[in-house]
């Protein structure tokens, strides 16, 4: 490899699954370039495809177009030299610890003896000496993906790959275990020369990072790079990190330009399942001392303990419904917003009712077949059927599922799972 080649190149990159009617693309003209000494995250809504990307490039879903380059040399399959953590641990049950990290050294064809070393070498490097014999039941989800990490280790990777690797662990374990990896990679005591990690987490992106793809979804494109030039170890507290957190956040909430709109009839909008217990939260929230209807979205998400993938959906489907507008990375109530916010169920269901007819198309489409049939019922399948028309399989069930919760709650229709059937019967006009 010329030392101008950088560690890793992904030029073009296209997925496409198939559907019903066409083709769902989930990347789409995807470049971006990693350089040695690099952390880079990978920062995005679901349906960005960050997965997708981060599979591909280890070889593990081909691309229906584009290419991958390892090291000057085109991935088509896992390659040596990358390694990958995943979200889930993805540990055997029925191996101890010191087995499941010997796994991968016994898949390269290692003698018995170097598998042995480099595998307790790994394990103690991780913070798990002693545990080589327990069982993953007997571990908490911290030193389980540790596991995960000296697994991905003991291979001498040149570039890791992280899939959401702290996303299931709680916050302190988290924050412990994200630190001593930094510890290792900034002390140089791995093999590792890059990591591209994906990530829902803002601020462990801006934490942990060199640079900030942001990715916009359906299909996922590159929206941003950013840069982060704060010096290890990195004071969340600072302005400069505040500064760089509120931007991304308010580079993902920007609305979308008309090009960048997914096309197609206003019913078939893919919904986002988001409770309304959860919109009716994060209203009562916002309304409340000390945001007093407009506030910023970064102080929401710690406030909540949630993660910008959480809050997004909740805070653009009161965007949809005119309960709040997002914007710039805040949140304001609109009037409704408010009146909701402090009124009872009963006003509650009527505000919520009088917005999912006006600005949530497939709602209304609902009703209004239902009030067109004699019998004021309708199948599940003739609703889910025009929807795949324009979404995938999935996707037409899950927005249509949404449909139907935010529907009974506001009590415009009734819906029978048993049957699969629509109707009027029980429901106030």
């Amino acid at each position: 490899m010329d030392r101008s080649d950088p560690l890793l190149e992904v030029q073009g990159a296209r997925k496409v699954f198939p559907k019903a009617a066409g083709e769902l693309v989930v990347l789409d003209a995807i470049n971006l370039r990693l350089e040695s000494g690099e952390i880079v995250g990978l920062l995005g809504r679901s349906g960005s495809g960050k997965s997708t990307l981060l599979r591909s490039i280890a070889g593990l879903m081909p691309l229906t177009a584009g290419r991958v380059r390892f090291r000057g040399q085109s991935v088509v399959g896992p390659t040596r030299g990358i390694a990958m953590v995943f979200q889930n641990f993805a540990l055997f049950p029925w191996l101890t610890v010191l087995g499941n990290v010997e796994l991968g050294l016994e898949a390269l064809g290692a003698p018995a003896h170097e598998v042995s070393r480099r595998s307790l070498a790994a394990i103690d490097l991780i913070g798990l000496d002693g545990f080589e014999t327990a069982y993953p039941r007997e571990l908490s989800g911290g030193m389980r993906q540790r596991v995960g990490f000296a697994r991905a280790l003991v291979v001498d990777p040149t570039l890791l790959l992280m899939d959401e690797p702290f996303s299931a662990l709680d916050v302190l374990t988290a924050e412990t275990l994200r630190t001593d990896f930094l510890d290792l990679w900034l002390e140089g005591r791995t093999p590792i020369r890059g990591v591209l990690m994906v990530t829902h987490n803002i601020e462990e992106a801006v934490f942990m990072c060199d640079r900030v793809i942001v990715l916009a979804a359906n299909p996922g494109r590159i929206q941003a790079e950013i840069p982060i030039r704060l010096p290890h170890p990195r004071d969340r507290l600072s302005a400069a990190f505040g500064e760089i957190v509120e931007s991304i956040y308010a580079l993902m909430t920007a609305r979308p330009t008309a090009a960048a709109r997914p096309l197609g009839p206003p019913i078939a909008q893919h919904l986002r399942h988001v409770s309304t217990n959860m919109m009716g939260g994060l209203l009562e929230t916002v309304a409340a001392t000390p945001y007093g209807g407009n506030a910023d979205l970064p102080d929401v998400a710690s406030d909540l303990q949630l993660e910008v993938d959480e809050l997004l959906p909740i805070a653009e489907a009161l965007q949809m419904l005119r309960l709040a507008d997002v914007a710039e990375g805040d949140i304001v109530l609109t009037a409704a917003g408010r009146a909701y916010a402090g009124a009872d169920t009963q006003e509650r269901k009527r505000i919520f009712a009088e917005h999912l007819l006006a600005h949530v198309p497939l709602v209304a489409h609902i009703r209004d077949v239902l009030n067109t049939r004699p019998d004021r019922q309708a199948p599940r399948v003739r609703f889910e059927a025009e929807l795949e028309d324009h979404l995938s399989e999935q996707y037409a069930r899950a927005t249509l599922n949404t449909a139907i919760d935010w529907g009974r709650y506001a009590e415009l229709f009734a819906y029978d799972d048993q049957s699969e059937r629509f109707s009027l019967e029980d429901v106030t006009a």
